[in-house]
């Protein structure tokens, strides 16, 4: 069985409190390997009185800091004396595995895109930026770490035990439903917030001091997905870290959309205009995030319309209308292609907004 299909599957054991059944996760018993199951005698697992009377479990119990504490940080890096469930130990693991993860999943995904997705037509707008590419690296990996100060503190939260995080789908009548019913909830959920939260941001009294350091990239790339302000971009992040204290979530569900909001996060700004005809009223995708970027007041939304559509905010794609950026720059190649037909040029060729010469 899979890792995901054994965390997502857990059995679950009596429940110290209300009757709730909780994740029996005896087989990550202490220096048990996580992935390939109980190392010896298997561990009960070891709850703890929380505030308000919650229960919770130690940090070993978690999903990632278990994997690192196992393969990593226990017999490499931190001294023997020093506990996994140290709070400042799960804090230090948190900061360090959060930034590595942030940039694996940026570089590599803005790369792919970059190189298989973005149409580098785009460089050739006006208005794209000298040196652009190499300005929205820099100001992505310079605030990246600020941003996750606070992301790791909400980790270091649900880490303890405060959120309402879960292991075993027995925990819920409802089981694998209710778990497919969370996800469509936390994309709800979560595009509802961001766009006000997106939308409060582009207010006159804030928007210089936070937001306009990403409008800067009128034609962004892939690789501006993540050049904010560090506050700007937690801002726009906390709505998916609120969730799993709101509503139950499973753990590694959690994690599964965490990677795909940032690849999401990468996709929007990519520069392919190509959505199914059937999806075009409803998803909010890179065609309408560059219009966000170049016309400033419209298509605050992260996945979907619609709260822009409620909120009056809504303007159909310019690339929908054969208005958009690419176009533009195809016009401009075309015009340039007429002009040297008139200097003594014959036979000459549009090919993908390129002039092909023929003298």
């Amino acid at each position: 069985m899979s890792l995901a299909s054994d965390w997502l599957a857990a059995p679950a054991a009596p429940s110290v409190r209300s009757g709730y059944a909780l994740p029996d996760l005896g087989y990550l018993a202490d220096r048990g390997d996580p992935l390939a199951g109980t190392a010896g005698a298997p561990e009960q697992p070891s709850w703890r009185l929380g505030p308000g009377g919650r229960f919770f479990l130690g940090a070993k119990m978690d999903l990632v800091l278990s994997i690192a504490d196992y393969y990593v940080f226990t017999p490499y890096i931190y001294p023997a004396t020093w506990p996994e469930d140290n709070i400042f130990r799960q804090a230090i693991t948190l900061l360090i595995v959060t930034n590595l993860g942030a940039l694996i999943l940026y570089f590599f995904f803005a790369t792919l895109s970059y190189y298989f997705v973005y149409d580098h037509l785009l460089m050739k707008h006006p208005q794209f930026l000298k040196n652009q590419v190499s300005r929205e690296i820099a100001h992505s990996v310079q605030s990246m770490p600020w941003m996750s100060i606070p992301t790791v503190l909400l980790f270091l939260l649900e880490v303890r035990g405060y959120s309402r995080l879960y292991d075993g789908i027995g925990e819920f009548p409802y089981g694998w439903f209710q778990l497919a019913a969370s996800v469509l909830s936390f994309l709800f959920f979560t595009d509802m917030l961001i766009y006000w939260i997106h939308r409060g941001l582009h207010h006159r009294l804030v928007y210089k001091r936070l937001h306009k350091p990403h409008h800067v990239w009128k034609i962004p790339t892939p690789f501006a997905s993540h050049a904010f302000h560090p506050l700007d971009g937690f801002l726009q992040s906390l709505p998916y870290h609120i969730y799993p204290f709101i509503f139950p979530l499973h753990k590694v569900v959690y994690l599964g959309l965490y990677i795909l909001v940032n690849i999401w996060t990468i996709s929007i700004h990519d520069g392919d205009f190509r959505v199914p005809q059937l999806l075009k009223p409803f998803i909010n995708g890179s065609a309408h995030h560059t219009d966000h970027h170049m016309l400033f007041d419209y298509n605050y939304g992260q996945y979907f319309t619609l709260w822009d559509r409620i909120g009056g905010s809504f303007r159909n794609p310019s690339s929908f209308e054969g208005t958009g950026p690419l176009n533009y720059v195809k016009k401009m190649a075309e015009e340039k292609h007429n002009s040297l037909g008139g200097n003594g040029y014959k036979n000459e060729e549009l090919f993908n907004g390129e002039c092909t010469k023929t003298e």
